[in-house]
């Protein structure tokens, strides 16, 4: 008999120079309890974020297609902590939603990997995001694409993410620039000096690539 089991993402995250960040803990807390409620609220996530070890902290995605929206707004709102993010796709063993600590499964150990492959990287190629599944070429694609926008994207200052912020509020340019009492042409290089216009495009390119990969089940005897 044939028994249908969904596919998972799960998301692993660490802080980049927690030892050198003051009250790491305090700050991550702090982000973590805001991004659960509004992801939550979005039916982004499947259960809140959990910090499970030090600066590291974790969760299920509601669905695949949900991960590249969650990868950018979880840099948006974590900051200014920089985040190294791991992303495993696969099973999870366990009858949600218990507590995150209670489950297990292909998904977590793949997002685990993907982690720690993302550190061994970071020195020589700036990559912060990594994907790891049981679909190499996926896996190949997806972190091609992210290792070029991590570069790409770099740090943004300050200054630029919160005109990034009033834009994903206000939904326009120039009503961002009126809120944030700039000229719209200040607001516009805000937005394109560090490649947000790039960032939403790779968000719903990775949605179709996520969608056209994984089916919506999977099948095992």
């Amino acid at each position: 008999m044939h028994t249908a089991a969904k596919w998972w993402g799960v998301i692993v995250s660490d802080v980049v120079g927690s030892s050198r960040t003051q009250d790491v803990r305090s700050v991550l807390g702090a982000r973590l309890r805001i991004a659960t409620i509004a992801h939550l609220e979005e039916k982004r996530i499947q259960l809140p974020y959990a910090v499970t070890a030090g600066d590291e902290f974790q969760t299920v995605t509601s669905e695949l297609h949900q991960i590249p929206g969650l990868l950018f707004d979880l840099r948006r709102r974590m900051r200014p902590l920089q985040l190294r993010m791991g992303i495993g796709v696969g099973l999870i063993s366990g009858r949600l939603p218990p507590p995150i600590n209670q489950l297990g499964g292909q998904a977590f150990e793949f997002a685990r990997l993907a982690v720690e492959e993302a550190k061994e990287g970071r020195a020589h190629s700036g990559e912060n995001t990594r994907f790891h599944s049981e679909n190499e070429q996926f896996d190949l694609v997806a972190n091609l694409i992210y290792s070029l926008h991590d570069v790409l994207v770099g740090d943004r200052s300050e200054k630029q993410w919160e005109t990034v912020d009033t834009y994903l509020a206000k939904g326009r340019v120039d009503l961002a620039a009126r809120a944030s009492k700039i000229n719209a042409s200040t607001a516009s290089r805000n937005l394109s000096r560090r490649h947000f216009w790039q960032s939403l495009e790779t968000i719903e390119g990775m949605k179709k690539i996520i969608m056209s990969s994984f089916s919506n089940v999977h099948e095992s005897l």
